[in-house]
Protein backbone atom coordinates (compact mmCIF):
# COMPACT_ATOMS: atom_id res chain seq x y z
CA UNK A 1 0.00 0.00 0.00
CA UNK A 2 1.23 3.28 -0.91
CA UNK A 3 2.60 5.12 2.13
CA UNK A 4 3.13 8.96 2.01
CA UNK A 5 6.65 10.21 2.46
CA UNK A 6 7.41 12.88 5.64
CA UNK A 7 8.20 15.13 3.64
CA UNK A 8 5.13 15.25 1.21
CA UNK A 9 3.23 15.55 4.66
CA UNK A 10 5.66 18.46 5.19
CA UNK A 11 4.62 20.20 2.34
CA UNK A 12 0.41 19.91 2.88
CA UNK A 13 1.19 21.17 6.05
CA UNK A 14 3.42 24.58 4.64
CA UNK A 15 0.86 24.97 2.30
CA UNK A 16 -1.93 26.16 4.31
CA UNK A 17 0.40 28.89 6.14
CA UNK A 18 1.80 30.34 2.34
CA UNK A 19 0.72 33.67 1.38
CA UNK A 20 -0.75 33.75 -2.39
CA UNK A 21 2.51 35.20 -3.53
CA UNK A 22 4.25 32.57 -5.45
CA UNK A 23 7.03 30.84 -4.21
CA UNK A 24 9.74 29.10 -5.91
CA UNK A 25 9.17 25.77 -4.54
CA UNK A 26 9.98 22.22 -6.63
CA UNK A 27 6.06 21.48 -6.35
CA UNK A 28 4.60 24.80 -5.58
CA UNK A 29 3.28 25.08 -9.13
CA UNK A 30 1.62 21.60 -8.99
CA UNK A 31 -2.04 21.54 -7.58
CA UNK A 32 -2.60 19.11 -4.98
CA UNK A 33 -4.16 16.47 -6.98
CA UNK A 34 -0.96 15.67 -8.48
CA UNK A 35 1.11 15.50 -6.16
CA UNK A 36 0.76 11.64 -5.28
CA UNK A 37 1.47 11.59 -9.19
CA UNK A 38 4.70 13.62 -9.02
CA UNK A 39 5.75 11.50 -6.42
CA UNK A 40 5.48 8.52 -8.44
CA UNK A 41 7.34 9.54 -11.17
CA UNK A 42 10.02 10.63 -8.95
CA UNK A 43 10.42 7.80 -7.06
CA UNK A 44 13.46 6.44 -8.25
CA UNK A 45 15.26 9.32 -7.12
CA UNK A 46 16.82 10.13 -3.67
CA UNK A 47 15.03 12.26 -0.52
CA UNK A 48 18.30 14.84 -1.26
CA UNK A 49 17.37 15.27 -4.53
CA UNK A 50 13.18 15.54 -4.27
CA UNK A 51 13.63 17.16 -0.50
CA UNK A 52 15.82 20.52 -1.00
CA UNK A 53 17.28 22.65 2.32
CA UNK A 54 14.67 24.70 2.88
CA UNK A 55 14.81 28.54 4.77
CA UNK A 56 11.75 29.87 6.72
CA UNK A 57 10.30 31.22 3.19
CA UNK A 58 10.12 27.46 1.66
CA UNK A 59 12.85 28.29 -0.45
CA UNK A 60 16.34 26.37 -1.30
CA UNK A 61 19.34 27.37 0.75
CA UNK A 62 22.59 27.55 -1.24
CA UNK A 63 25.51 26.66 0.07
CA UNK A 64 28.27 27.88 1.03
CA UNK A 65 31.81 27.07 -0.82
CA UNK A 66 33.40 25.67 2.69
CA UNK A 67 29.86 23.59 3.05
CA UNK A 68 30.39 22.47 -0.64
CA UNK A 69 34.45 21.80 0.27
CA UNK A 70 33.21 19.46 3.02
CA UNK A 71 30.54 17.32 1.61
CA UNK A 72 32.80 16.92 -1.47
CA UNK A 73 36.02 16.59 0.48
CA UNK A 74 37.35 13.24 -1.25
CA UNK A 75 36.48 14.55 -4.16
CA UNK A 76 38.66 18.05 -3.71
CA UNK A 77 41.33 16.18 -1.95
CA UNK A 78 41.68 13.71 -5.30
CA UNK A 79 42.08 17.03 -7.26
CA UNK A 80 44.62 18.86 -5.38
CA UNK A 81 47.84 17.11 -6.96
CA UNK A 82 46.56 17.87 -9.97
CA UNK A 83 45.88 21.28 -8.76
CA UNK A 84 49.36 21.86 -7.93
CA UNK A 85 50.58 20.33 -10.70
CA UNK A 86 48.57 23.05 -12.68
CA UNK A 87 49.88 26.25 -10.64
CA UNK A 88 53.66 25.35 -10.41
CA UNK A 89 53.90 23.98 -14.35
CA UNK A 90 51.22 26.00 -16.14
CA UNK A 91 50.25 29.64 -14.00
CA UNK A 92 53.40 30.80 -12.17
CA UNK A 93 55.51 30.60 -15.06
CA UNK A 94 52.76 32.86 -16.53
CA UNK A 95 54.72 35.95 -14.97
CA UNK A 96 56.90 35.51 -17.54
CA UNK A 97 54.54 37.26 -20.18
CA UNK A 98 56.02 40.23 -19.49
CA UNK A 99 59.32 39.82 -21.14
CA UNK A 100 56.78 40.12 -24.21
CA UNK A 101 57.03 44.42 -23.07
CA UNK A 102 60.52 44.39 -22.02
CA UNK A 103 64.49 44.58 -23.40
CA UNK A 104 65.47 41.96 -21.30
CA UNK A 105 68.79 41.68 -20.33
CA UNK A 106 70.64 39.18 -18.20
CA UNK A 107 71.91 42.04 -15.76
CA UNK A 108 68.46 43.80 -14.80
CA UNK A 109 66.76 40.26 -14.62
CA UNK A 110 63.10 39.60 -15.71
CA UNK A 111 61.53 42.55 -13.78
CA UNK A 112 64.37 44.58 -13.78
CA UNK A 113 64.54 45.07 -17.35
CA UNK A 114 63.57 48.32 -19.46
CA UNK A 115 59.67 48.20 -20.67
CA UNK A 116 59.24 48.94 -23.75
CA UNK A 117 55.91 48.02 -24.25
CA UNK A 118 54.76 47.18 -27.89
CA UNK A 119 57.81 47.70 -28.86
CA UNK A 120 58.89 43.47 -29.60
CA UNK A 121 55.51 43.19 -31.02
CA UNK A 122 55.87 45.30 -33.34
CA UNK A 123 59.28 44.40 -34.64
CA UNK A 124 57.59 40.85 -35.11
CA UNK A 125 55.01 41.58 -37.33
CA UNK A 126 57.08 43.92 -39.29
CA UNK A 127 59.92 41.40 -39.60
CA UNK A 128 57.57 40.06 -42.51
CA UNK A 129 57.51 36.83 -40.85
CA UNK A 130 54.37 36.95 -38.84
CA UNK A 131 52.21 36.18 -41.66
CA UNK A 132 53.90 33.23 -42.98
CA UNK A 133 54.14 31.40 -40.09
CA UNK A 134 50.92 31.95 -39.01
CA UNK A 135 49.30 31.02 -42.28
CA UNK A 136 51.91 27.56 -42.38
CA UNK A 137 50.53 26.87 -38.37
CA UNK A 138 47.19 27.17 -39.57
CA UNK A 139 46.97 25.35 -42.31
CA UNK A 140 49.43 22.41 -41.50
CA UNK A 141 47.71 21.87 -38.35
CA UNK A 142 43.89 21.86 -40.51
CA UNK A 143 45.41 19.53 -42.50
CA UNK A 144 46.95 16.92 -40.00
CA UNK A 145 43.60 17.62 -38.03
CA UNK A 146 41.21 16.54 -40.58
CA UNK A 147 43.89 13.34 -41.75
CA UNK A 148 44.51 12.47 -38.37
CA UNK A 149 40.47 12.35 -37.61
CA UNK A 150 39.86 10.40 -40.85
CA UNK A 151 42.48 7.81 -40.86
CA UNK A 152 41.69 7.38 -36.62
CA UNK A 153 37.87 6.40 -37.37
CA UNK A 154 38.25 4.21 -40.47
CA UNK A 155 41.23 2.76 -38.60
CA UNK A 156 38.95 1.73 -35.49
CA UNK A 157 35.90 0.95 -37.72
CA UNK A 158 38.32 -1.31 -39.25
CA UNK A 159 39.73 -3.02 -36.42
CA UNK A 160 36.03 -3.08 -34.78
CA UNK A 161 34.54 -4.92 -37.59
CA UNK A 162 37.11 -7.97 -37.88
CA UNK A 163 36.79 -10.76 -36.26
CA UNK A 164 40.07 -12.82 -36.25
CA UNK A 165 41.59 -11.45 -32.54
CA UNK A 166 44.99 -12.41 -33.91
CA UNK A 167 45.19 -10.09 -36.73
CA UNK A 168 43.34 -7.34 -34.64
CA UNK A 169 45.88 -7.64 -32.13
CA UNK A 170 48.80 -7.79 -34.86
CA UNK A 171 47.49 -4.73 -36.44
CA UNK A 172 46.79 -2.62 -33.56
CA UNK A 173 50.17 -3.09 -32.50
CA UNK A 174 51.57 -2.12 -35.86
CA UNK A 175 49.35 1.12 -35.86
CA UNK A 176 50.39 1.93 -32.33
CA UNK A 177 54.35 0.86 -32.81
CA UNK A 178 55.10 4.58 -34.46
CA UNK A 179 53.54 6.56 -31.83
CA UNK A 180 56.28 5.45 -29.46
CA UNK A 181 59.40 6.13 -31.98
CA UNK A 182 60.82 9.74 -31.23
CA UNK A 183 60.99 12.09 -34.38
CA UNK A 184 64.84 11.87 -34.20
CA UNK A 185 64.74 8.43 -35.03
CA UNK A 186 62.29 9.16 -37.71
CA UNK A 187 63.98 11.81 -38.97
CA UNK A 188 66.99 9.70 -39.86
CA UNK A 189 65.48 7.03 -40.99
CA UNK A 190 63.76 9.80 -43.70
CA UNK A 191 67.29 10.74 -44.31
CA UNK A 192 68.41 7.12 -45.32
CA UNK A 193 65.44 6.98 -47.28
CA UNK A 194 65.64 10.95 -49.67
CA UNK A 195 68.96 11.26 -49.30
CA UNK A 196 70.20 12.79 -52.62
CA UNK A 197 73.13 10.51 -53.19
CA UNK A 198 72.72 7.39 -51.27
CA UNK A 199 69.18 7.50 -50.58
CA UNK A 200 67.21 4.04 -50.52
CA UNK A 201 64.77 6.00 -53.16
CA UNK A 202 67.09 7.68 -55.11
CA UNK A 203 69.26 4.45 -55.53
CA UNK A 204 65.64 2.35 -56.99
CA UNK A 205 65.36 5.24 -59.26
CA UNK A 206 69.02 4.87 -60.85
CA UNK A 207 68.77 1.19 -60.73
CA UNK A 208 65.65 2.16 -63.32
CA UNK A 209 67.35 4.19 -65.45
CA UNK A 210 65.47 7.48 -63.60
CA UNK A 211 66.45 10.77 -62.59
CA UNK A 212 67.32 11.11 -58.92
CA UNK A 213 64.93 13.54 -56.96
CA UNK A 214 66.42 16.34 -54.28
CA UNK A 215 63.44 16.20 -51.19
CA UNK A 216 65.51 18.21 -49.78
CA UNK A 217 65.66 21.09 -51.72
CA UNK A 218 62.20 20.63 -53.20
CA UNK A 219 59.54 22.62 -50.76
CA UNK A 220 56.75 20.82 -52.96
CA UNK A 221 57.58 17.73 -51.54
CA UNK A 222 56.88 18.37 -48.10
CA UNK A 223 53.34 19.44 -48.25
CA UNK A 224 52.66 15.70 -49.06
CA UNK A 225 55.68 14.42 -46.79
CA UNK A 226 55.02 16.21 -43.51
CA UNK A 227 51.15 15.00 -43.75
CA UNK A 228 51.80 11.60 -43.85
CA UNK A 229 54.06 11.06 -41.72
CA UNK A 230 52.05 12.82 -38.92
CA UNK A 231 48.99 10.58 -39.58
CA UNK A 232 51.43 7.32 -39.65
CA UNK A 233 52.88 8.62 -36.35
CA UNK A 234 49.48 9.25 -34.75
CA UNK A 235 47.00 7.19 -36.00
CA UNK A 236 47.94 4.29 -33.55
CA UNK A 237 46.91 6.48 -30.26
CA UNK A 238 43.63 8.03 -32.39
CA UNK A 239 42.39 4.57 -33.43
CA UNK A 240 42.32 3.71 -29.73
CA UNK A 241 40.85 6.33 -28.54
CA UNK A 242 37.84 5.88 -31.56
CA UNK A 243 38.00 2.05 -30.48
CA UNK A 244 37.34 2.69 -26.91
CA UNK A 245 34.25 4.22 -27.83
CA UNK A 246 33.03 1.88 -30.27
CA UNK A 247 33.02 -0.89 -27.81
CA UNK A 248 30.85 1.28 -25.61
CA UNK A 249 27.73 1.06 -28.43
CA UNK A 250 25.31 -1.34 -27.17
CA UNK A 251 25.89 -4.96 -29.29
CA UNK A 252 21.91 -4.81 -29.78
CA UNK A 253 21.76 -2.32 -31.86
CA UNK A 254 24.39 -4.14 -34.19
CA UNK A 255 22.40 -7.66 -33.76
CA UNK A 256 19.20 -5.79 -34.31
CA UNK A 257 20.32 -4.37 -37.51
CA UNK A 258 21.79 -7.45 -38.75
CA UNK A 259 18.57 -9.02 -38.19
CA UNK A 260 17.34 -6.09 -40.44
CA UNK A 261 19.37 -7.33 -43.28
CA UNK A 262 21.92 -4.31 -42.39
CA UNK A 263 25.26 -5.05 -44.20
CA UNK A 264 28.67 -4.14 -42.60
CA UNK A 265 28.49 -1.03 -44.67
CA UNK A 266 24.90 0.48 -43.63
CA UNK A 267 25.79 -0.92 -39.91
CA UNK A 268 28.86 1.29 -39.63
CA UNK A 269 27.04 4.21 -41.70
CA UNK A 270 23.78 4.72 -39.43
CA UNK A 271 24.89 3.06 -36.36
CA UNK A 272 28.84 3.33 -35.52
CA UNK A 273 29.49 6.84 -37.43
CA UNK A 274 25.74 8.50 -35.36
CA UNK A 275 27.51 7.22 -32.03
CA UNK A 276 30.94 8.53 -32.70
CA UNK A 277 30.04 11.88 -33.58
CA UNK A 278 30.48 12.83 -29.48
CA UNK A 279 33.35 11.94 -29.42
CA UNK A 280 34.38 12.93 -32.75
CA UNK A 281 33.40 16.61 -31.78
CA UNK A 282 35.22 16.66 -28.60
CA UNK A 283 38.21 15.55 -30.07
CA UNK A 284 38.32 17.96 -32.88
CA UNK A 285 37.50 20.46 -30.53
CA UNK A 286 40.12 20.17 -28.34
CA UNK A 287 42.38 19.75 -31.56
CA UNK A 288 41.39 22.84 -32.67
CA UNK A 289 42.93 24.24 -29.16
CA UNK A 290 45.96 23.34 -30.32
CA UNK A 291 45.57 24.77 -34.01
CA UNK A 292 48.35 27.63 -33.55
CA UNK A 293 50.66 25.14 -31.55
CA UNK A 294 53.06 23.37 -34.07
CA UNK A 295 54.34 20.05 -33.56
CA UNK A 296 57.79 21.39 -33.35
CA UNK A 297 59.63 18.43 -32.98
CA UNK A 298 58.93 17.36 -35.94
CA UNK A 299 59.37 20.16 -38.15
CA UNK A 300 62.62 20.85 -36.34
CA UNK A 301 63.75 16.81 -36.65
CA UNK A 302 62.91 16.77 -40.22
CA UNK A 303 63.64 20.23 -42.07
CA UNK A 304 66.26 21.51 -39.37
CA UNK A 305 68.02 25.10 -40.34
CA UNK A 306 67.33 23.76 -43.98
CA UNK A 307 67.05 27.68 -45.26
CA UNK A 308 65.69 26.07 -48.86
CA UNK A 309 62.31 24.89 -47.14
CA UNK A 310 62.03 27.41 -44.17
CA UNK A 311 59.16 29.28 -46.67
CA UNK A 312 57.26 26.05 -47.30
CA UNK A 313 57.57 24.64 -43.55
CA UNK A 314 58.32 27.49 -41.15
CA UNK A 315 56.13 27.77 -38.43
CA UNK A 316 55.95 30.06 -35.44
CA UNK A 317 57.69 27.73 -32.98
CA UNK A 318 60.22 27.08 -35.06
CA UNK A 319 60.52 30.73 -35.47
CA UNK A 320 60.15 31.50 -31.81
CA UNK A 321 63.18 28.51 -30.90
CA UNK A 322 65.24 30.27 -33.95
CA UNK A 323 64.51 33.81 -32.15
CA UNK A 324 65.57 32.59 -28.83
CA UNK A 325 68.95 30.49 -29.83
CA UNK A 326 70.16 31.68 -32.28
CA UNK A 327 69.25 35.51 -32.69
CA UNK A 328 69.09 35.46 -28.59
CA UNK A 329 66.46 37.85 -28.94
CA UNK A 330 63.79 37.30 -25.72
CA UNK A 331 61.65 39.78 -26.40
CA UNK A 332 60.58 38.84 -29.92
CA UNK A 333 60.34 35.03 -28.78
CA UNK A 334 57.90 35.89 -26.17
CA UNK A 335 56.10 38.22 -28.05
CA UNK A 336 55.58 35.39 -30.64
CA UNK A 337 54.78 33.23 -27.95
CA UNK A 338 52.19 35.20 -25.99
CA UNK A 339 50.64 35.97 -29.87
CA UNK A 340 50.27 32.45 -30.34
CA UNK A 341 48.74 31.66 -26.71
CA UNK A 342 46.36 34.75 -27.32
CA UNK A 343 45.27 33.28 -31.30
CA UNK A 344 44.69 29.53 -29.51
CA UNK A 345 42.57 30.82 -27.06
CA UNK A 346 40.24 33.12 -29.38
CA UNK A 347 39.93 29.72 -31.80
CA UNK A 348 38.84 27.43 -29.06
CA UNK A 349 36.71 29.84 -27.32
CA UNK A 350 34.83 30.53 -30.69
CA UNK A 351 35.14 27.04 -31.87
CA UNK A 352 33.01 25.64 -29.05
CA UNK A 353 30.42 28.90 -28.84
CA UNK A 354 29.71 27.61 -32.48
CA UNK A 355 29.06 24.31 -31.69
CA UNK A 356 27.24 25.02 -28.50
CA UNK A 357 24.79 26.86 -30.91
CA UNK A 358 24.54 23.78 -32.94
CA UNK A 359 24.78 20.86 -30.63
CA UNK A 360 24.97 21.90 -26.55
CA UNK A 361 25.48 18.79 -25.43
CA UNK A 362 29.07 18.38 -27.02
CA UNK A 363 30.62 22.01 -26.35
CA UNK A 364 33.57 21.64 -23.88
CA UNK A 365 32.18 24.42 -21.57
Amino acid sequence: MYKQPQYFKDFLKEDRNISKKPQKFPYRELCRDNIYLVHQQNAGMGDEDLHKKKTKNGLKQKRTFLQEMKRNKILYLMFLPVGIYFLIFAYFPMAGIVVAFKQFNYRDGLFGSPWIGWENFKFFFSSGKAFLVTKNTVLYNLVFLFLYTVFSVLAAVFIAEVNNKVFKKISQSMMFLPYFISWVVVSAFMYNFCNYEYGIVNTVLKFFGREPVSVYSTPSYWYFLLPFLYVWKSIGYGSVLYLAAIMGIDQECYEAAKIDGANVFQRVRYITIPCLRPTIVILVLMGLGRIMRGDFDMFYQLIGKNGVLMNATDIIDTLVFRSLIDLGDWGMASAAGLYQSVLCFIIIVLANWIVKKVEPDYALF
